[in-house]
């Protein structure tokens, strides 16, 4: 595959900066998120200079700029594209940057630096940006010449929206942005060394059909891949013409409908009974698009103990990296599921299985207690999904209230939860709700976010204001860190050391200050009397939800445990 440009450069005289405005209009970016320092001033006055090609999101920190980034990826599967100052202004986004890789989001980042002359003598805002982007990001760059710069940032785009999605970062010395440059230039690219396998290999998929004739308990397994290949619908008639039960992971929420009867719900540390133990007995394990990580695992001497193993995924790596796979299959999700519904289903009978699968759902359901006095923070993600119609857009930060939202708001399809799966991050949750706002201005969209974890990032509240956002803050406030709080009682005989924030701000106030309605919520009556109009009203908000301090998630699989020996399981 040979990807090359057929249209040249402007050849008037252009600055570096002009030539990487010119870049992002030729690959269709009309937003960016950015926050301007003396690294990146060329490039600010060529944006200037460029008008209203883009619509420029300026946020109050750079984290925050990288986390709405990924937001707007995950919800338009287009890339979001990031501009950071040198030294602090990159180093800021590091965390966003490692989470975009973990999660698999395309993301560009565009990082000023210092002078070539100075690079090394730890001039004024130099940070290494080279050597701490390389082990979290797909591919970065430092740009060297003028004339490489439109190739760079073709490429760049390539790289981070092809094969499995990921971050690129593209260091841009300041000489580089502000020299000019007279002659005309080319971005055509050709890397030779990087061609991504798209189709399956068709005898790997014969033996993936062969295996699932001779199963009796076959289980898939959906992930992010399903998702990012836009693979949803086939998906859907795989596992409908083969009547196959279906386990989502964290990020594969939404890649098939948690309310079809096939659904069994997510697995993991803290999916369902049903999910976890499916996976546990099975006799075929497909996984689509998943990577095998601890928290989906758990022990792994204990994980998918009798079955064959099958994993489709676009990223090679994955395959047999924590889970030994007898039918692998390199391939982009969509693709590999295309050619698995070539086949005919009729000759497969497991309805002994199903029907364990089935009975599994009704006698082991995720369980919770309500109070009459006091609000359940699972009982509330139940009435977000009731009052919300379960279709708005999603997003959290890390944590307990992340995984009440993942077991009680169902998701009936794709590009609809946002949450930080690999990396954890606490303060995504409400920057990633503006950039998915902002990639869709008609959706309705929800962020669920901890006390703590709002705490990070709640200085952007002034963009809702400044740019009309119509999302709604949703805070779980237990007056902890929530997770951290429930380890310690479970496993540090409730040594509660410093998970309990005893001094928090008035959120209500908070947000009146930035002139966007706040509401505290204390009793589930009120609850019931203010949460619906106020996340069906066309304006932000943020509504403080004081919820049990001492409400765990459960089911739980303790650490070093198997999917087994699952906690907190009732019938």
């Amino acid at each position: 595959m040979k990807a090359e440009a057929t249209q040249k450069m402007k050849t008037a005289p252009r600055t570096g900066a002009d030539l990487l405005v010119d870049s992002l209009i030729d690959q269709g970016v009309d937003t960016l998120f950015g926050y301007p320092g003396g690294a990146v001033l060329p490039i600010y006055d060529a944006i200037y200079r460029a008008g209203e090609s883009f619509d420029h999101i300026l946020p109050r920190h750079e984290q925050g700029a990288i986390h709405a980034a990924e937001g707007y990826a995950r919800v338009s599967g287009r890339p979001g594209v990031v501009i950071g100052t040198s030294g602090p202004g990159a180093t800021n986004l590091i965390t966003g940057i490692a989470d975009a890789m973990m999660d698999s989001l395309p993301v560009v980042i565009f990082t000023g630096q210092v002078a070539k002359g100075v690079i090394g003598t730890d001039a004024f805002q130099e940070s290494d940006v080279m050597g701490i982007t390389t082990p979290i990001t797909k591919h970065n760059y430092q740009v060297q010449r003028i004339e490489d710069l439109p190739r760079v940032v073709k490429e760049a785009f390539h790289i981070a929206t092809t094969g499995r999605p990921g971050p690129v970062v593209v260091d841009i010395p300041k000489d580089i942005s502000s020299t000019v440059h007279e002659s005309e230039v080319d971005s055509s690219f050709h890397l030779p060394g990087y061609q991504p396998t798209v189709n399956p290999n068709p005898l790997q998929i014969r033996k993936l059909h062969e295996a699932l004739l001779q199963a009796k308990k076959p289980v898939v397994l959906a992930g992010a891949g399903v998702i990012h290949a836009k693979g949803s619908q086939e998906l859907k008639q795989f596992v409908q013409n083969y009547e196959l039960p279906v386990a989502t992971t964290l990020l594969g929420l939404g890649s098939f409908p948690g309310s079809d009867r096939l659904s069994i719900g997510m697995a993991g540390m803290h999916g369902t009974y049903t999910a976890n133990m499916a996976l546990y007995e099975s006799d075929l394990l497909i996984n689509i698009g998943a990577r095998f990580d601890d928290r989906l695992t758990g022990n792994l001497q204990h994980f998918a103990p009798k079955a064959k193993v099958a994993h489709v995924d676009i990223d090679p790596a994955e395959i047999g990296k924590n889970v030994l796979t007898d039918i692998p299959i390199v391939s982009d999700a969509k693709a590999a599921l295309e050619a698995l519904n070539q086949f005919a289903s009729d000759q497969l009978d497991h309805r002994e299985w199903l029907e364990t699968t089935q009975k599994n759902k009704g006698e082991f359901p995720l369980w919770h207690v309500d109070y009459e006095t006091d609000i359940s923070p699972q009982w509330l993600m139940k009435k977000v999904h009731e009052y919300t119609n379960g279709d708005s857009i999603v997003t959290t930060d890390v944590g307990q209230h992340q995984m009440w939202a993942a077991q009680y708001y169902s998701f009936h399809q794709p590009n609809r939860w946002v949450t930080s799966g690999g990396l954890g991050t606490m303060g995504f949750g409400f920057p990633s709700a503006i950039g998915a706002q902002i990639a869709d201005p008609e959706a309705k969209v929800i962020a669920i976010v901890g006390d703590g974890g709002f705490q990070m990032t709640m200085q952007e509240l002034s963009l809702l204001q400044e740019r009309k956002l119509p999302v709604k803050v949703v805070i779980v406030n237990n007056q902890a860190l929530g997770m951290v709080r429930q380890w310690q009682e479970s496993f540090y005989d409730k040594r509660y050391s410093h998970s309990l924030i005893e001094t928090q701000p008035d959120f209500v106030k908070l947000a009146e200050s930035y002139q966007i309605p706040g509401y505290r919520i204390d009793s589930p009556k009120q609850l019931e009397e203010v949460l619906p109009s106020v996340l069906n009203d066309p304006h932000p908000a943020v509504i403080d939800c004081r919820v049990m301090q001492e409400e765990n998630v459960y089911p739980m699989i303790a650490p070093g445990k198997g999917l087994h020996e699952m906690i907190g399981v009732k019938r």
